[in-house]
């Protein structure tokens, strides 16, 4: 039987990064986030594994770092909270540019600015819309759970590599500091430079063989061109993972008329909220995305049908629920309830507010 261990959520990202091969960490502390790096550093993977931990003198060289390494086809991540995300739009927008693969967690925090240190789901643009310069995109997982948090590491380095991508797991400080039992995975050694070579060989700067032209990364294209059919390229690849990468979970849809979405941490305490429903009589149910990016879009529309009508519940002033809108496309009502700066609803509270928004 697997081993299960009571951590948080960020510890739980730490020591998947250190059971799925990782091969270094580059981060910088910021609440509430900071027992990724606060583990790893307890945990020394460089003395067992190999791996290489290094606390940056900033976000933004954090993620130049992140650059250097997946350069090289090494797997690389760091972590931080929303201002510290802010920073670093510029190096992610560099990493899809360059198509280069790598992890970036955001456990969210309330803002703007520096806002709160409570937790917030107030990221969602800048994680699926882009946040940096560009027509790029990253690849968006968002956990509900400590087991989601350690569970994702290993996905999202698998899917970053597939795509050549930058991937986010898009947490929040309730994920993030909450503690429940993770079930360890089996560890993966990191990979050896025969294996890297093998797999990122036609684009990392891993040194040149005789047997190919030197590899260049870059995201400069001076020629309007050349510039344009790489962006062709990646809208195709982007097309690609739309098709295939969406994820979700369904919560008792199957005889639903009305439907709540939410994601993360939302996305649990609205499970509650369909309990309470169906104790009135009320056939309530939840869609949770997955993945925010791609976002499970035929899901949702083919749910959209049989609802009377749907609430978005989020930790912010409305983001998501333009998505749900979208997809809606006004053949039901599409309603909002969220919270912010830190607050969490209660399932009593987001209740009362559906009951209230289909009364009208």
């Amino acid at each position: 039987m697997a081993e299960k261990i009571l951590m948080k959520g960020n510890e739980a990202i730490a020591y998947a990064a250190i059971n799925c091969g990782c091969d270094g960490y580059f981060g910088y502390p910021i609440t509430p986030q900071s027992e990724v790096m606060e583990t790893l550093m307890q945990e020394k993977p460089w003395e067992t594994t190999g791996m290489v931990v290094l606390q940056a003198e900033s976000e933004t060289s954090s993620i130049n770092m992140v650059y250097g390494g997946a350069c090289c086809g090494k797997k690389v991540m760091t972590s931080s909270s929303s201002p510290g995300i802010s920073l670093m739009c510029e190096g992610l927008s560099y990493l899809a540019g360059c198509e280069l693969p790598c992890l970036v967690v955001n456990v969210m925090r309330g803002g703007p600015g520096l806002g709160t240190i409570q937790p917030s789901q107030s990221d969602y643009f800048q994680a699926t819309k882009g946040g940096g310069h560009g027509d790029y995109r990253t690849i968006v997982l968002a956990p509900a759970s400590v087991q989601d948090m350690y569970d994702f590491v290993d996905l999202s380095f698998e899917l970053a590599f597939k795509y050549r991508n930058p991937v986010m797991i898009l947490g929040d400080g309730i994920v993030g500091q909450m503690m429940e039992k993770v079930e360890l995975r089996p560890a993966k050694p990191r990979r050896t430079d025969e294996e890297v070579r093998a797999l990122c060989d036609s684009w990392a700067t891993l040194g040149k063989p005789a047997s190919r032209e030197g590899n260049i990364v870059t995201s400069l294209a001076l020629d309007a061109e050349i510039m344009e059919r790489f962006n062709i390229h990646l809208q195709n690849k982007y097309a690609t993972i739309e098709a295939n990468e969406a994820r979700y979970e369904t919560y008792k849809t199957e005889d639903a008329e009305y439907l709540i979405v939410a994601f993360g941490c939302m996305s649990r305490i609205c499970e509650n909220v369909v309990e309470l429903a169906r104790e009135d009589g009320i056939k309530l149910g939840v869609l949770r995305p997955i993945t925010l990016y791609p976002y499970p879009e035929k899901a949702l529309d083919a749910l959209v049908p049989q609802m009377k009508s749907i609430m978005s519940v989020e930790l912010n002033s409305g983001q998501m629920v333009e998505d749900v809108r979208r997809i809606a496309a006004g053949r039901v009502p599409v309603h909002f309830y969220g919270r912010q700066g830190g607050a969490i609803p209660s399932p009593e509270e987001i209740y009362e507010a559906f009951v209230k928004k289909i009364k009208k």
